[in-house]
Formats: structure tokens, sequence, C-alpha cells
């Protein structure tokens, strides 16, 4: 058995990282909680959803609730430059809080070995799937599971290649920076991980 091998059989024995779980924006904001610089998605149950986005403090308009929501890379924008950006106001009701779900979720599958259907009243669940063996990582969210235990909030910046011990490595870029080298055009500081040890978020 090669080392590559011995990889490959040692990352089924993997424990995946917490999936995400969209929670509504109401049950976030009664349990006390804020929603400024959340990951949410919004939309329409039966009609679909928009992800890659971060809501601000809620704003009250009359009897109204609405939560300012932006893309992601204006939401980084604006921290990066501490300048104020357009948000759109959102209906509280449209949106919902993508959550790191702790307990352990029931994922099935329809007897073809395809995930099975999910329900339109509210985003699906999103478990995370191992990158190994995944194309076209770049650009996607990643988490890495190492010794030190899960690191999110990172971007594939490669797809996956040999590394200097023949085994998969892909390099990968805090969130942060990837949006500051759309922005700036400054290529940030990457790192090499093991294949095995990355996860699409």
């Amino acid at each position: 058995m090669t080392e590559a091998d011995f990889a490959r059989w040692a990352a089924q024995w993997r424990t995946p990282p917490a999936p995400i779980v969209p929670v509504p924006a109401v049950n976030v904001i009664a349990s006390g909680g804020t929603l400024r610089g959340a990951r949410v998605l919004i939309g329409v149950p039966g009609h679909g959803w928009r992800d890659g986005m971060r809501a601000d403090a809620v704003v009250k308009q009359g009897a109204r609730t609405m939560v300012p929501v932006l893309a992601e890379s204006e939401w980084y924008r604006a921290e990066r430059d501490r300048t104020e950006v357009a948000a759109a106001l959102v209906p509280i009701e449209r949106v919902w809080v993508e959550t790191i779900h702790t307990a352990a979720l029931e994922t099935s599958t329809a007897a073809s070995g395809a995930p099975a259907l999910v329900s339109l009243d509210g985003p699906p669940h999103r478990p995370a799937v191992a990158a190994e063996g995944v194309a076209q990582l770049t650009g996607r969210r990643m988490v890495h599971t190492g010794e030190d235990g899960e690191t999110r909030g990172l971007r594939a910046v490669t797809e996956a290649h040999e590394g200097e011990d023949g085994m998969p490595w892909v390099r990968v870029v805090a969130e942060a920076d990837w949006y500051a080298w759309a922005a700036t055009g400054k290529a940030p500081a990457t790192r090499a991980l093991p294949v095995s040890e990355l996860w699409l978020e």
C-alpha cells in the first residue's frame, strides 16, 4: 500500500465538519442573537434562495422589521475600507442565518445514491463534502479539519495538485483576503493544505 493509498483509506474514517443549517433570522433575533456580520441566505419559500450574502443590524420601519443585506464582497469592502455601502432592505421573514449545527443530521439518499429531494419551505441543510476527488475547487468555500480542529472562512485558490510528498494539495486563502484580492488586485499570501484534510463547506 502506497502512502497515497493509505491516506485515501484513512480519509474515509474522518469525521466531517459540522454542517451548515439555515435558521430563520426571526428565531435568531428572538433568542437574543444579532445579525450584524452573519452569513445569510435570502429568498421566498417555494421560489428560491440567494446565498453569498451578509447581514447588518436590523432596522425598524414602522411595524416591519427589515434586515440590511449585501453581497459578501461588499461586506468585506465596507469592513476593510471602513466605508458605507448600499444594502438592500429585506423583510426579516425572508432572511435565514447560516449556522454551524453541532448535532448529527440525518442525510438520506435516494436508491440511486443521489441526494434526497428537499423541501422548498426553507433553504436546505448543507453538509460538508470531502474535497478529495472533487473538481473545480477554485473559489469554493472550504473547511480545514486538522489536528487543531476545524478552520472555516477559507477559499480555495487552486485545484488539487501534486505536492512535494506526491500527495494532492490545495492552496487556500482567508476569505477576507480572497475578497481583498478582487478589490485591490494584490495577490494574498496563501498556504497549501492536504486535500485529505479539506471539505467543501
